[in-house]
């Protein structure tokens, strides 16, 4: 049996996982068997660059936190090498780049992720991972809020040219037909 420090040591642990999966609109569970170190690093600096934090966390601790967190889909997938992403702003960064991750590495395989408080089954996870960045959705919905407006300024810009062309010809109809009064 554990001495208390040990206890108070590991509940410490199950609370701080709690929190940051509390305070987390979404995360991946990974498992990381396989992998070298070399490409372990690599991913690691690619999740920190996008706010990620990657973690690798023994099954019991998980379990505990899943257990105080109401996350019973987590508990099927708490066997073998375990490692999670929890991300901070983007809810699609730690789908996104570790599914991207394991299309390259046979041994590397998403388990199971959460979203907004809830479990999320491995094929909303993979749903995740195939949409477009934050950023990207960001600036196709600022497009779509400017794209009448600029369609607007082209149909007015048309109609400007044309009354310009419109003058233009009636000053030159008008400019002819004098010159053909005071020819006469």
């Amino acid at each position: 049996m554990p001495n208390a420090q040990v206890l108070e040591q590991k509940k410490a642990q199950v609370a701080s996982l709690v929190e940051k999966i509390k305070n987390s609109p979404a995360g991946v569970l990974v498992d990381y068997k396989g992998i070298n170190v070399a490409d372990d690093t690599a991913l690691r600096k690619e999740l920190r660059e996008a706010g990620v934090e990657y973690m690798v966390v023994k099954n019991t601790m998980l379990k505990f936190a899943a257990e105080e967190l109401g996350f019973d889909g987590f508990l099927e997938h708490l066997n073998g090498t375990t490692a999670i992403a929890i991300g901070s702003d983007d809810v699609v960064a730690p789908a996104k780049i570790l599914s991207k991750f394991a299309k390259g590495h046979d041994n590397f395989k998403l388990k199971v992720g959460f979203l907004e408080g809830a479990v999320a089954p491995l094929s909303k996870v993979e749903e995740l991972a195939k949409l477009p960045s934050k950023e990207v959705l960001i600036a196709q919905t600022l497009y779509s809020f400017n794209y009448p407006i600029m369609q607007l300024a082209i149909a007015l810009n048309a109609i400007a040219e044309k009354g310009e062309a419109d003058q233009e010809a009636l000053v030159s109809t008008l400019v002819a037909e004098k010159s053909a009064e005071a020819a006469e």
